[in-house]
């Protein structure tokens, strides 16, 4: 099984001390997003588990810990993107923080484990399709010696989130304008050796030598874990993801992360409280939790096939 950690939360982040303390204990203790009092025990042991993939802003609290994940393949999805702190607040300093801990975990664990995210792209009177350009470009020069990949995707429009960006101004963006700024940023990607795509974008961009993802890819954990993998694609996600079958261990409205355009937090909910020795990310058991063992295997195939 491929462990998600996580879409719902920065855990790598804000959570990285409570992620370490799950994996020695060998089980996490998951609820339902859509029916709360569903909660499985999802186990964490090294004989089922065939990948982690760690989605964050942010890796920096990782990185002198990565001997406790040895026994586990494993690869990061970094986000850097254009935006200041009137849109991500809580995000430290690129420059200073995020910038420096994705090359240090690069010369770390290697390029084709540490991968760049330039997502959600919008636009607005301040991030144009100049500036946005601009900005990739100065990113894609720092990078392009630790990492080999870039996802990109845009906006996508959810009421919550039009609400939070209200102050951004912010306008659509036409398919003309997708298409215009996708070859600029595939064209500066090419320059400095990297490749391009695209996270469950419908539009087609092949064109312009830009695919579309797999962000949880069965691929690069079959070659980082030297063996294949049997698992599907996620049926559970949007007709252009490329994700293969995951168990995701975050948790909604838990990111401190404060970004106006996330889509995993509602601004009307107060978080439950965080205890670092507790099996749930947030909060606890509840009156009226149903707990259940999450039946999980390994997808790995051991035996090489006759004809291989």
């Amino acid at each position: 099984m491929i462990i998600s950690v996580s879409r719902r939360t920065d855990i790598p982040a804000f959570y990285s001390d409570w992620f370490f303390q799950r994996m020695r204990e060998g089980y996490v203790m998951v609820r339902n997003p859509w029916k709360r009092h569903q909660v499985s025990r999802v186990p964490l042991s090294a004989d089922v588990v065939d990948g982690l993939v760690f989605w964050t802003k942010n890796p920096a609290p990782m990185l002198e810990r990565l001997n406790e994940i040895d026994g586990y393949p494993y690869y990061f999805q970094i986000t850097l993107n254009a935006y200041g702190k009137e849109v991500e607040p809580h995000v430290p300093s690129k420059k200073d923080v995020v910038l420096p801990a994705f090359q240090a975990l690069s010369r770390k664990i290697g390029k084709a484990r540490v991968l760049w995210r330039y997502d959600p792209i919008f636009l607005s009177e301040r991030y144009t399709i100049a500036y946005h350009c601009t900005y990739f470009e100065q990113l894609a020069k720092r990078l392009a010696s630790y990492t080999e990949l870039c996802t990109v995707s845009f906006l996508d429009y959810y009421r919550d989130t039009e609400e939070n960006m209200r102050s951004l101004s912010l306008r659509r963006i036409s398919e003309e304008e997708k298409r215009e700024l996708i070859k600029r940023m595939a064209d500066i990607a090419a320059r400095y050796g990297l490749r391009l795509n695209t996270c469950a974008e419908e539009i087609d961009l092949k064109e312009f030598g830009v695919s579309h993802a797999s962000c949880i890819d069965k691929n690069r954990l079959e070659q980082i874990g030297g063996y294949p993998l049997a698992i599907a694609r996620d049926k559970h996600q949007r007709p252009a993801c490329g994700c293969a079958f995951s168990l995701d261990i975050g948790m909604y409205n838990t990111c401190k992360g404060g970004c106006l355009y996330c889509y995993a937090m509602d601004p009307l909910k107060i978080p439950p409280s965080h205890v670092c020795a507790s099996p749930f990310l947030c909060g606890g058991w509840e009156e009226g939790d149903v707990i259940k063992d999450r039946s999980v295997r390994s997808f790995r195939i051991d035996q090489m096939s006759l004809f291989e």
